[in-house]
């Protein structure tokens, strides 16, 4: 069976900053767990951040530029925590990389998991096109990258995924 890495606060464990989970229905990860199994992964946590912690954004650059250590990850306390953004990216990759991971559903906004809006790096709440660290190191390695707003369309795209490695389900091909 194919797997789906999943932001762990989206398969309902308490791991966000704030020590709070963001998850996603029961019917819809009971449907993604039909076709995959579901590799929980949490980039903060794995990199020995605490939970709960300060919110962090992405400072002075995108994500691509913080993994070339031209950019900076801080905490709302001024501290910062590029290089535990960096090192759980890089865990989240090997997870994927060990486990033939080609997808990955990540929680939107994260300066981890954002796939398409990170916050600003103000700290007044307001968001920008982006992605988090560990969003951009999954992509620049061929890992298409989900998230909770996107995720109807890699379930459209299902059928192709599951018929491209030889897994035919009758459900999804109705």
């Amino acid at each position: 069976m194919e797997k789906l890495l999943i932001s762990a606060c989206l398969a309902g464990e308490k791991v966000r900053y704030n020590g709070q989970a963001l998850p996603i229905s029961e019917p819809l990860e009971e449907q993604l767990s039909s076709y995959f199994e579901l590799v929980r992964c949490c980039p903060e946590v794995a990199s020995g951040m605490p939970i709960p912690r300060a919110s962090a954004e992405i400072i002075d650059g995108p994500a691509s530029l913080v993994l070339e250590q031209k950019a900076k990850v801080k905490d709302n306390q001024g501290h910062d925590v590029t290089d535990a953004f960096v090192r759980g990216a890089n865990m989240a990759l090997q997870l994927c990389l060990s486990n033939n991971i080609r997808f990955a559903l990540l929680a939107e906004g994260s300066p981890s998991c954002g796939s398409f809006l990170v916050y600003d790096g103000t700290f007044s709440g307001v968001k920008m096109q982006g992605r988090g660290v560990t969003a951009e190191l999954l992509t620049q390695h061929g890992i298409t990258v989900f998230n909770v707003n996107t995720i109807q369309e890699f379930i459209d795209q299902l059928p192709l995924v599951i018929c491209n490695q030889s897994f035919i389900n009758a459900d999804f091909m109705k």
